[in-house]
This record gives C-alpha cells, sequence and structure tokens, in this order.
C-alpha cells in the first residue's frame, strides 16, 4: 500500500541516466540464490521447523528497509503477536541480548532462533535474517545507477521509511506497555533519552543502565 501511494504523493525526478553504465553480470547473483534454495530445499526434509524459521526471518529481512531497527517492529508482529512463540518480556530481553553483543541489532534473530530450536535455529535464523540483504546489495551493486536514476525507486523509499517510522512507533508503544513502570523505570528512561539525543555511545547508555539496575532493582 505505502509502495503504490508513494508513487502518487512524492513527485521525485529521475537523474540523468549514465550512459556509460557497466554491463550487468549477474552470474555470480544467480549462483548465490541457487544456495539459498538448495539450503531451503535441505531444511525442507531435514525439519520443517527450522524451514518456517529460516522463511520468516528471510521474509522479515526482506521488508525491514530502513536499517536493522526496522525489522524490531516486524519481528515482534510475527515472532509475538501471530505466532505466538514468544511473549513480548522475553522478546525485550533478546533485544536488549542484541544491543549489549557484537554485531547489528538485528541480531536478535539468533535469540529467537536459539529460545525456539537451540543452535541450529540459533544458526538457521541468524544465515536466513542476512541473506536477503547481502542477495540484495550484490544486485544493487550491478544495478545501482539505474536504481539511483529511477523516478519508482526514489518515490517507493520515501514512501517505505515513512511507513516504517510508524511501525517503530508501534513497537516503542508495544514494549512500554510490557514494562511495569515505577519512578526509578521512568528515570532510567529519560536518562537514556537524554543520552540518546545528546549522541553518547549506545555501548554507554547500556553499560551504565546495567551497573545502575544492578543496584536500584
Amino acid at each position: 500500500v505505502c509502495f503504490f501511494l508513494s508513487q502518487l504523493i512524492f513527485k521525485d525526478r529521475a537523474n540523468s541516466e549514465n550512459k556509460n553504465s557497466k554491463r550487468l553480470n549477474f552470474k555470480g547473483i544467480g549462483i548465490l540464490i541457487l544456495i539459498v534454495i538448495s539450503g531451503l530445499i535441505f531444511l525442507f526434509f531435514f525439519d520443517k521447523d527450522l524451514l518456517t524459521l529460516a522463511l520468516l526471518m528471510i521474509k522479515i529481512d526482506i521488508f525491514a528497509f530502513g536499517g536493522g531497527y526496522a525489522s524490531l517492529p516486524l519481528m515482534l508482529h510475527e515472532v509475538v503477536d501471530r505466532l505466538q512463540w514468544l511473549d513480548g518480556k522475553t522478546f525485550m530481553d533478546g533485544i536488549a541480548l542484541g544491543q549489549v553483543t557484537p554485531g547489528p541489532i538485528v541480531i536478535t534473530a539468533t535469540f529467537v532462533g536459539y529460545l525456539l530450536k537451540g543452535f541450529a535455529g540459533a544458526a538457521v535464523a541468524t544465515v536466513a535474517v542476512f541473506t536477503p540483504s547481502f542477495l540484495i546489495m550484490a544486485f544493487a551493486s550491478e544495478i545501482g545507477e539505474k536504481i539511483k536514476n529511477s523516478k519508482l525507486f526514489l518515490r517507493a523509499k520515501r514512501g517505505l521509511l515513512a511507513s516504517f517510522s510508524g511501525l517503530l512507533l508501534f513497537a516503542t508503544i508495544k514494549f512500554a506497555g510490557a514494562v511495569s513502570w515505577n519512578w526509578l523505570k521512568i528515570l532510567l528512561l529519560t536518562a537514556a533519552f537524554i543520552g540518546l539525543f545528546r549522541k553518547v555511545s549506545l555501548v554507554y547508555i547500556i553499560s551504565m543502565g546495567t551497573v545502575l539496575s544492578i543496584f536500584l532493582f
């Protein structure tokens, strides 16, 4: 819906197309896609639950426009609301672990996979949630100039990013509702918000929040 609305609302103009753009070569991308399909076929015969997990993480990553944080409302909806694999509090614990461990926030998928299917689930979820981005970047590197000069792409990008702002707002409200608030937690929330606004490193904010929580709660 956002894709089609963006074509009507926004009036981005395409840049002049680069006539010297390189010849496209999709052989390597085709091989990667075949490897992914082969892996999914293997999971179909090996463990259908792992296949379901892999397909879910692939879907989440495909639609997570705007970066890793855009995947959180999608994952929340699928894992907590629709499939009910985890409750909201457990999912929030996974996000917290994803923040304090190396790697992007989307590594929360590893946490979800581990709780569902152990180490095999963690491995499958991690690979699956990064696979679409890898393939899309490989594809975009081949057609980068054409995408950059496309009115369709420019309009769609603005509409999709706007829609994910709404999804992130929904996820924030959902997470806030799962917290048992008191004045100490409100103080921590306020301090963290001010720290982020002042561009303090997320590592320091989480570390201080963890230390203070040990003594306050």
